[in-house]
């Protein structure tokens, strides 16, 4: 109980006293005497003693049972993640690929999609009701679509950097490293919402990828937001509802120089041998574009919000996303590796608390380490140099929006938690919230190996390299005219 709790309750107890005290003299008609007075103080302060250590009881009893309907609602959604699983047609997937992400994923209730990023062949789906047939809030992942969106229509200059605080102004490379809310936000206001539509469909979003499997959700494409709204549905991808083979296609493009795939799973023999990759459509973005995304992803996974992805024997790519959707937390991890020659791209979706802690980046590292050998490249490029030890860590806490929002959120949902027990008494009864434990694999538990990394792949000439606040205010994304209704596409022979 805090010093003013305990001043406002001594109050109370005063205020009490004093009046059961006239009370009783009324009654009596006369005045007490002091030992009447002291036996009546005695009475009052032992009936206020016991209403309290009643109120605590109910309210730790309310605390108890709201702690066992969240840990049966986790588990309830584990169960079904889990049947799912055991109801997945693995005919014509990879075994050891299937076997390696099922491990991964453990008992956390998600999906898991992994695919070749240039062939669109699908080594494993693991939970293929929710990657195939159910819609999720993309979070943090739109920032890849934000980020492509403000190059092409050259509102983001790559060789510039934002404000996005009293301390900080960033590039492009550490708003994607961060997962920086404020830099995207600017970002997708100033694209315009007509924009930003078009370019998601233009990645994918809002339409079947075609991949062999009944009943494939299309996703959902938001309709007309202006102003904050706007800003949001460009840094947490309000009103958009993303599958995971969508986002598996996305980020293969990314990783294939802007093939978007009809991902396919061989069912027979013949299937296999007469396997050829099927293209889409060619998104006709200049390459330059797609290597100005590849640092802050990398960079995600190197020491920013995606480290738990991170293999100290290859380049992962990757972009992560956490935020309150669908009725609960999310969790999404989105990526591609080896970056010298992709070979695989790994898309994590988790549910609830399984959401927190970036498990789903956990997880993916997890897949990129176990199946390394395999489909690793065996020289990691030398795109970083070493900071100094704990250099980053005042300017992770602060450019990491995309955790501070998840944090804030859940404090926000404990103290509803809190007061919502405390029904008794508000003053006289201290009730705390506590989370449940989250079961998992012992591979997920454990931290992926620390990178020491913090600058990555192709190192632009800025005009301001300070990274504190500089006297001018001006942010890096322009706010010169609106651009044409169409996406900038690149010429024929720029391809």
């Amino acid at each position: 109980m805090s010093a003013r709790e305990l001043r406002r309750e001594r109050n109370l107890i005063a205020k009490e006293q004093s009046s059961a005290l006239k009370a009783l003299e009324r009654k009596l008609h006369r005045p007490l005497s002091k030992r009447e007075r002291t036996a009546e103080l005695r009475r009052i302060e032992s009936r206020h003693r016991r209403d309290i250590e009643e109120a605590r009881r109910r309210a730790e009893a309310a605390r108890q049972a709201a702690i066992a309907r969240q840990r049966a609602l986790e588990q309830a959604m584990r169960d079904e993640a889990q049947g799912f699983i055991a109801k997945d047609d693995p005919t014509g997937e990879d075994p050891e690929a299937r076997r390696v992400a099922v491990k991964a994923l453990g008992n956390h209730a998600g999906t898991v999609v992994v695919m070749d990023p240039f062939t669109g062949k699908i080594y494993s789906v693991v939970n293929q009701e929710w990657a195939l047939r159910r819609g999720f809030k993309p979070c943090s992942t739109i920032k890849l679509v934000t980020g492509i969106a403000g190059l092409c229509e050259k509102v983001i200059n790559p060789m510039d950097i934002a404000e996005v605080s009293d301390k900080y102004r960033i590039d492009l490379t550490d708003a994607l490293a961060y997962s920086n809310n404020t830099y995207f936000q600017q970002v997708g206001g100033r694209v315009g919402f007509e924009k930003m539509i078009a370019y998601a469909s233009e990645l994918g979003l809002g339409e079947k990828t075609g991949i062999n499997a009944p009943n494939e959700y299309a996703g959902h494409l938001p309709l007309e937001k202006t102003g904050f709204a706007l800003n949001r549905m460009c840094s947490h991808g309000d009103d958009f509802e993303v599958t995971a083979v969508q986002l598996a296609t996305l980020v293969s493009a990314m990783a294939n120089g802007g093939k978007l795939l009809v991902p396919h799973v061989p069912k027979t023999a013949q299937e296999e041998a007469k396997f050829k990759s099927k293209v889409r459509r060619q998104i006709n973005i200049e390459q330059e574009y797609w290597r100005r995304m590849v640092p802050g992803m990398v960079g995600s996974v190197n020491y920013g919000s995606g480290k738990r992805a991170y293999d100290p024997l290859q380049t992962v790519a990757g972009k992560t996303g956490t935020c309150i959707g669908q009725g609960g937390w999310l969790g999404l991890f989105t990526s591609y590796a080896p970056l010298a020659n992709p070979r695989l791209a790994v898309v994590v979706i988790t549910r609830g608390s399984d959401a927190h802690g970036h498990i789903p980046a956990a997880v993916a590292g997890q897949i990129y380490r176990e199946l390394n050998s395999r489909f690793g490249t065996p020289v990691n490029l030398p795109v970083a140099t070493v900071p100094g030890p704990g250099s980053d860590d005042a300017k992770a806490a602060a450019l990491n929006e995309e955790e501070k929002d998840a944090a804030e959120a859940a404090e926000a949902e404990a103290a509803a938690a809190e007061a919502s027990t405390n029904t008794v008494d508000a003053n006289n009864a201290t009730t705390a919230s506590t989370n449940p434990a989250t079961p998992g694999s012992a591979g997920t538990d454990t931290p992926a190996p620390r990178s020491m990394v913090k600058r990555v792949l192709m190192p632009i000439e800025r005009r301001n390299p300070d990274p504190q606040k500089a006297d001018t205010s001006k942010p890096a994304v322009k706010s010169g005219g609106q651009p044409d209704d169409r996406p900038r596409r690149a010429q024929p022979n720029q391809q």
